[in-house]
Protein backbone atom coordinates (compact mmCIF):
# COMPACT_ATOMS: atom_id res chain seq x y z
CA UNK A 1 0.00 0.00 0.00
CA UNK A 2 1.02 3.69 -0.64
CA UNK A 3 0.32 6.43 1.07
CA UNK A 4 -2.30 8.62 -1.06
CA UNK A 5 -1.48 12.86 -1.72
CA UNK A 6 -4.58 13.52 0.33
CA UNK A 7 -3.48 11.70 3.71
CA UNK A 8 0.12 12.98 3.23
CA UNK A 9 -1.53 16.38 3.68
CA UNK A 10 -3.86 15.32 6.71
CA UNK A 11 -0.81 14.61 8.31
CA UNK A 12 1.07 17.04 7.63
CA UNK A 13 -1.87 19.27 8.43
CA UNK A 14 -2.67 18.01 11.32
CA UNK A 15 0.97 18.63 12.86
CA UNK A 16 0.67 22.03 11.99
CA UNK A 17 3.34 22.18 9.66
CA UNK A 18 6.02 21.09 12.51
CA UNK A 19 7.64 18.27 12.88
CA UNK A 20 6.29 16.01 15.71
CA UNK A 21 9.21 15.17 17.21
CA UNK A 22 11.25 18.29 17.38
CA UNK A 23 8.77 20.62 16.76
CA UNK A 24 11.06 22.42 13.85
CA UNK A 25 8.50 24.03 11.64
CA UNK A 26 8.54 23.90 7.68
CA UNK A 27 6.94 26.95 7.05
CA UNK A 28 9.83 28.74 8.71
CA UNK A 29 12.88 26.75 7.39
CA UNK A 30 11.41 26.07 3.81
CA UNK A 31 12.05 22.32 4.23
CA UNK A 32 9.39 20.34 3.19
CA UNK A 33 7.81 18.22 6.42
CA UNK A 34 8.50 13.73 5.40
CA UNK A 35 5.81 10.69 6.01
CA UNK A 36 7.73 9.16 9.03
CA UNK A 37 6.03 5.56 10.22
CA UNK A 38 6.02 5.53 13.88
CA UNK A 39 6.43 1.64 13.89
CA UNK A 40 8.74 1.62 10.92
CA UNK A 41 7.73 -0.86 7.67
CA UNK A 42 10.69 -3.02 8.32
CA UNK A 43 9.16 -3.85 11.82
CA UNK A 44 5.86 -4.58 10.07
CA UNK A 45 4.64 -0.80 10.89
CA UNK A 46 1.55 -0.30 8.15
CA UNK A 47 0.80 2.66 5.97
CA UNK A 48 -2.36 3.90 7.79
CA UNK A 49 -3.26 7.25 9.76
CA UNK A 50 -2.48 5.78 13.50
CA UNK A 51 0.84 4.81 12.14
CA UNK A 52 2.23 7.87 10.06
CA UNK A 53 4.13 11.55 11.97
CA UNK A 54 5.25 14.46 10.03
CA UNK A 55 8.76 14.95 10.60
CA UNK A 56 11.95 16.74 9.36
CA UNK A 57 14.62 14.54 7.67
CA UNK A 58 16.53 15.40 10.32
CA UNK A 59 14.37 12.86 12.91
CA UNK A 60 13.66 10.81 9.95
CA UNK A 61 16.93 10.09 9.68
CA UNK A 62 18.51 9.67 13.41
CA UNK A 63 14.85 7.78 13.74
CA UNK A 64 15.76 5.31 10.90
CA UNK A 65 14.15 1.65 11.28
CA UNK A 66 13.74 2.31 15.33
CA UNK A 67 10.67 1.70 17.78
CA UNK A 68 12.80 1.31 20.72
CA UNK A 69 16.07 3.26 22.60
CA UNK A 70 17.63 2.98 25.47
CA UNK A 71 16.88 5.71 28.18
CA UNK A 72 20.44 7.56 29.28
CA UNK A 73 19.28 7.42 33.11
CA UNK A 74 18.03 3.77 34.13
CA UNK A 75 19.78 2.21 30.89
CA UNK A 76 15.71 0.73 30.19
CA UNK A 77 15.23 -0.26 26.89
CA UNK A 78 11.83 1.66 25.78
CA UNK A 79 9.28 2.61 23.05
CA UNK A 80 10.18 5.97 21.26
CA UNK A 81 7.74 8.67 21.75
CA UNK A 82 5.00 7.87 19.51
CA UNK A 83 3.18 11.32 18.65
CA UNK A 84 -0.51 9.33 17.68
CA UNK A 85 -1.10 8.16 21.28
CA UNK A 86 1.13 10.17 23.28
CA UNK A 87 1.10 13.98 24.73
CA UNK A 88 4.54 15.64 23.48
CA UNK A 89 3.83 18.14 26.60
CA UNK A 90 3.79 15.33 28.81
CA UNK A 91 7.67 13.93 27.59
CA UNK A 92 9.22 16.86 26.80
CA UNK A 93 10.07 20.66 27.77
CA UNK A 94 11.79 23.26 26.44
CA UNK A 95 14.80 24.13 28.29
CA UNK A 96 17.80 26.93 27.77
CA UNK A 97 15.24 29.58 26.93
CA UNK A 98 13.43 27.31 24.25
CA UNK A 99 16.49 26.11 22.29
CA UNK A 100 17.14 22.80 23.84
CA UNK A 101 14.20 19.88 23.64
CA UNK A 102 14.42 18.04 27.53
CA UNK A 103 12.89 14.89 27.84
CA UNK A 104 10.95 14.37 31.12
CA UNK A 105 10.20 10.70 31.49
CA UNK A 106 12.08 7.34 30.20
CA UNK A 107 10.62 7.96 26.17
CA UNK A 108 11.34 11.52 26.77
CA UNK A 109 14.74 10.96 27.70
CA UNK A 110 15.09 8.14 25.02
CA UNK A 111 13.76 9.87 22.58
CA UNK A 112 15.86 13.23 22.73
CA UNK A 113 18.90 10.76 22.46
CA UNK A 114 17.87 8.63 19.57
CA UNK A 115 16.34 11.32 17.23
CA UNK A 116 19.37 13.37 18.40
CA UNK A 117 16.80 16.65 18.94
CA UNK A 118 19.39 18.64 20.53
CA UNK A 119 21.89 18.16 17.61
CA UNK A 120 23.88 21.65 16.94
CA UNK A 121 22.39 22.50 14.16
CA UNK A 122 19.43 22.43 15.42
CA UNK A 123 19.92 24.38 18.71
CA UNK A 124 21.86 26.67 16.24
CA UNK A 125 18.74 27.08 14.44
CA UNK A 126 16.22 27.22 17.65
CA UNK A 127 18.49 30.20 18.79
CA UNK A 128 17.61 32.27 15.52
CA UNK A 129 14.11 31.16 15.42
CA UNK A 130 13.51 32.69 19.25
CA UNK A 131 15.46 36.12 18.14
CA UNK A 132 11.98 36.37 15.57
CA UNK A 133 9.73 35.41 17.79
CA UNK A 134 9.15 31.94 16.21
CA UNK A 135 10.48 29.51 18.48
CA UNK A 136 9.16 27.60 21.08
CA UNK A 137 6.01 26.77 19.55
CA UNK A 138 2.63 27.07 22.16
CA UNK A 139 2.22 23.93 23.95
CA UNK A 140 -0.92 23.58 21.57
CA UNK A 141 1.61 23.24 18.68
Amino acid sequence: MTISDALRRQVIQESNHRCEYCKTPSRVVGMPLVIEHILPKALEGQDNRENLAASCYRCNEFKGARSEAIDPETRQLVSLFNPRTQNWSEKFVWGNGGTHIIGITLIGRATVIALRLNNENVVEARAIWIEFGWHPPSPDQ
